[in-house]
């Protein structure tokens, strides 16, 4: 078959296949298999040595085993629920072969009397005899070498066996042979130099399957390479859209410093620099703006708006919640304060008749900055000159979504995304490799590093303790618990059960979020602590991300050996965001593994948060990192950027060469359907 062959093959249903009948294409559903494609990537578990071919006198019990022999005898009851039997035997002893649930004109079709067979199975010991229950394979002895070897082993749903999906992926790879080589001599050498076809007829069928044999790193290249084709290409694209240059000075960007009344730093400087370049050029700015929790990313965006309102441009920032836009809209009025720019809010809950006046409103070009949540991008919501958006938190958006976001904003309107989870920089090209990316590290001069401590759950009297004289003091507390509920089969604190602990041992101004709770009485309660009514605020991991609560100055999160590293750091950045000093306690179970020791101890030591996020992924593994499955990683089915770093960087340095030239990257137009990447350039315009 030639690429375009193969291509057509693989893109069919799996039901084109020879067995794949209405029940077996349900089953490989279940798994998520509907293509034949799939099949290629549902790659061995492991493999099951079936080699051991032995007689039946060196059995031994609960081992897989193969053995050759003959049926003597059946034994088909004729009541209900009892299985069927077939006693066999070979030269060295007998065997009872049974069956439950399979119809005695199947049995007598595989197993007839006095024919030798090869049968593969656990073994097992029922009243003083051998057997094998419902073998995994019963062939002719013809057919010997199909299962006396070491076969791959497959995560499969119930229902669906080993011998019937072997038959199935067995006719995929016996039909996708050679194909011409798409990558040159110089990259072959690099990733392995064994062809294409090869590598994924090994990872099949060999059991030596590691994630670094070179058959498999060849695949994990293909996939690589195609991910960041794919991000560079629609990069490319987006950077085609023209548009009006903003023109402004720096008058405004002074006046705002001023209101503020601190010193940006170096970092916020340089990422203003990078982003005013992009709004007074001539290409459409997509740029992600990737801060630490606390860097200042809200005012580095506010600055930039206000940039663009200068260039007679309408702005629109979004937030994910309500209490955040409305926090972000209470420091816009205050850095814009005297500056004629008109700010205006808006939500679900917004009533009609201020919706009506801002719809009004943004078409006559009263409003400059419109800030809110998702309701910014309701059909209704029109602008009469939008120049920018800007997006907070929106770490989770796929690549799709971002090429939407870029259509959605019309041609002049330039896109800034925001988020505050610091992605390692080994991933940022494989998760963003279609925006331009711009990182804040320095915290501001005024804030104080974080102090991180602690404690084994059973000195809990003396955080206690520490809780009320902070209190005292008249800061506020967050407590962090895993779980909503008390459950059976998890060690996790519950935040309902806390809420009530914390009851007793404090005054009633406490309060309690989950993620259960309604979003409206979730805002309340969250308003009730920014307004500080509450003093304690009993919490699961709701509070996250973005929300400021400057005279909250101390964090307690129990069951920390329970969360991740980065997921640690995200909550302890909740605390710290005036200018006295922040500390976090985190409360730990007795008998800690070696892993929660390691995380416990790198938050302690530093409190920068693209360092620990490096770290996270050391010590998790890409695959389980917190957010990053929804971000677009998951997308890789070979390819792990920890293992396989030196991959990434082949195929960056591979891509410039093959964006230099159109009919170079036409060659790699198999990869990119063959992982699925083809049609999202579709969606570019």
């Amino acid at each position: 078959m030639n690429q375009s062959k193969i291509l057509n093959f693989i893109s069919g249903n799996v039901s084109s296949l020879n067995g794949v009948g209405y029940k077996t294409k349900k089953l490989l559903k279940k798994k998520k298999i509907e293509k034949i494609s799939d099949l290629l990537w549902n790659i061995p578990q492991g493999f099951t040595d079936r080699s051991n071919l032995v007689t039946l006198d060196k059995l031994v019990i609960g081992k897989i085993t193969t053995i050759k022999i003959k049926a003597v005898k059946y034994n088909f009851p004729r009541i209900r629920n009892l299985p069927n039997k077939v006693v066999c035997k070979d030269d060295f002893g007998k065997i009872d072969i049974v069956f439950f649930n399979s119809r005695e004109g199947y049995i007598r079709k595989v197993l007839p009397i006095n024919s030798t067979v090869i049968i593969s199975g656990k073994i097992g010991y029922f009243k003083k005899n051998y057997q094998i229950t419902n073998p995994d394979y019963i062939v002719p002895a013809s057919q010997q070498g199909y299962v006396d070897k070491i076969i791959p082993k497959y995560s499969l749903t119930e229902g669906l066996t080993e011998k019937t999906y072997r038959k199935i992926i067995d006719q995929v790879l016996n039909k996708i042979i050679a194909l011409p080589e798409w990558h040159n001599k110089e990259i072959l050498e690099k990733i392995g130099n064994v062809p294409w076809s090869k590598s994924i007829s090994e990872i099949h069928k060999n059991n030596d399957n590691n994630i670094n044999t070179k058959f498999y790193r060849r695949l994990a290249y293909d996939e690589i390479l195609a991910n960041l084709l794919i991000l560079s290409r629609v990069r490319q694209k987006i950077r085609k859209h023209k548009k009006i240059k903003k023109e402004f000075d720096t008058t405004l960007h002074k006046k705002i410093i001023k209101n503020i009344n601190f010193d940006l730093t170096n970092d916020q400087h340089n990422v203003l620099n990078e982003i005013n370049n992009d709004l007074k050029s001539e290409f459409k700015m997509f740029r992600l703006l990737q801060g630490d929790v606390g860097s200042g990313k809200t005012i580095v965006s506010l600055i930039s708006a206000g940039n663009v309102i200068k260039s007679n441009w309408q702005v629109a920032l979004m937030a994910p919640t309500e209490i955040l836009a409305k926090q972000h809209y209470d420091l816009a009025l205050k850095i814009f304060d005297k500056t004629n720019i008109k700010i205006e809010f808006l939500s679900g809950n917004s009533d009609a008749k201020h919706k009506n006046l801002v719809q009004k409103n943004l078409l006559n070009g009263k409003i400059n900055l419109l800030i809110g949540t998702h309701a910014l991008f309701q059909k209704k919501i029109l602008f009469k000159n939008l120049g920018l958006v800007i997006i907070d938190e929106q770490h989770k958006f796929g690549v799709k979504q971002r090429i939407e976001l870029s259509n959605k904003g019309g041609k002049n309107c330039d896109i800034l995304l925001m988020s505050a989870t610091p992605i390692p920089r080994t991933l940022v090209l494989t998760i963003y490799g279609d925006m331009d990316v711009s990182r804040l590290i320095e915290k501001p001069k005024n804030r104080k590093n974080i102090i991180t401590l602690s404690k084994p759950e059973d000195k809990i009297d003396e955080v206690l303790l520490y809780i009320k004289k902070q209190i005292s003091k008249g800061c506020q507390v967050f407590w962090v618990c895993p779980l909503i509920d008390e459950s059976k089969k998890l060690d996790y604190s519950s935040a309902v059960l806390k809420y009530n602990y914390l009851i007793k041992n404090f005054s009633k101004k406490i309060g309690l979020i989950h993620g259960a709770l309604d979003k409206n009485k979730r805002d309340i309660v969250l308003k009730k602590f920014m307004e500080k009514k509450i003093n304690i605020l009993v919490s699961t991991t709701v509070i996250e991300v973005g929300v400021d609560f400057p005279n909250a100055n101390l964090i307690i999160i129990e069951n920390s050996n329970k969360f991740g590293l980065s997921q640690l750091h995200q909550l302890r950045g909740r605390v710290g965001r005036g200018a006295d000093q922040a500390t976090c306690i985190l409360l730990y179970k007795k008998n800690l593994s070696e892993n929660a020791k390691k995380r416990i101890k790198i938050l302690k030591s530093t409190n920068d948060g693209f360092f620990i996020a490096e770290e996270d992924m050391k010590l998790r593994g890409f695959g389980d990192m917190l957010g990053y499955q929804q971000s677009g990683i998951k997308d890789f089915n070979l390819a792990d950027p920890i293992v396989h770093e030196d991959l990434f960087k082949i195929a960056e340095s591979n891509v410039k060469d093959i964006e230099l030239d159109e009919n170079n990257f036409n060659k790699y137009k198999f990869i990119l359907k063959l992982f699925d990447k083809a049609e999202i350039l579709t969606e570019t315009t």
